[in-house]
Formats: structure tokens, sequence, C-alpha cells
């Protein structure tokens, strides 16, 4: 019983003092502002809310969440593709880039590919 006590002390004790330590030799002694405030997407968290943005931030991470979603619909159709009919399996990938492709085609008409004008 003595043991257990005394295992469990120590096993709470070491990691207590260590947390101690850590936490009052990682004390920052300069306060500065830029550093003290939190990264927002590169703007400035002190001015105002109401800047206007450029429309291209957002089409570019919509195109980006697009085209990731695109790859995790593309790796599965090539694992099961062992599994499956091979002319359901050709018919529905190609379909499935066909509809990727004039996507593509469609955003690349509009000019949203256009990052630099």
């Amino acid at each position: 019983m003595l043991m257990i006590i005394s295992s469990s002390i120590i096993s709470f004790s070491i990691p207590m003092m260590i947390m101690i330590i850590a936490s009052t030799l990682s004390k920052k002694s300069i306060n500065d502002r830029e550093k003290n405030s939190p990264f927002e997407c590169g703007f400035d968290p002190k001015s105002s809310a109401r800047m206007p943005f450029s429309i291209q931030f957002f089409l570019i991470a919509v195109i980006f969440l697009i085209f990731d979603i695109e790859i995790v619909l593309i790796l599965p159709i090539m694992i099961i593709m062992k599994s499956s009919n091979l002319l359901i399996w050709s018919m529905s990938t190609l379909m499935f880039l066909l509809i990727l492709l004039s996507g593509l085609y469609y955003e690349w008409n509009q000019g949203a590919l256009n990052w630099a004008k």
C-alpha cells in the first residue's frame, strides 16, 4: 500500500514540477501589439471590419474547394475499378469527368481563371 501511495505521489509531482518550470521559463517579457494580436488572414484585427474584399479572393477559395473535392471523388474510382463492371465503371467515370471538365470550361469562359488583370 505504501509503495502505491509513494509511486502515485512521484508520478503526480514530477509532471507538476515540469509544468511549473516550463510555464515560468516560457513567459515573454516583451509585449508587442503585433505579436499579441491574432493573425486574421493578413488583415489588421484592430482596424475596421467593413473593409472591402476582392471578389477574386473568394473565387480562388471556391475553385480550390471544388478541385480538392474532385480529388477525393476520383481516388475511389481507381480503387473500385477491379471489383465493378467495366462498362458501368467507364461510363460513370466518363460522365464524372465530362461534368468536371464542362465546369472548368465554364469557369474559364467567365474569366474566373484570369487572376492577374
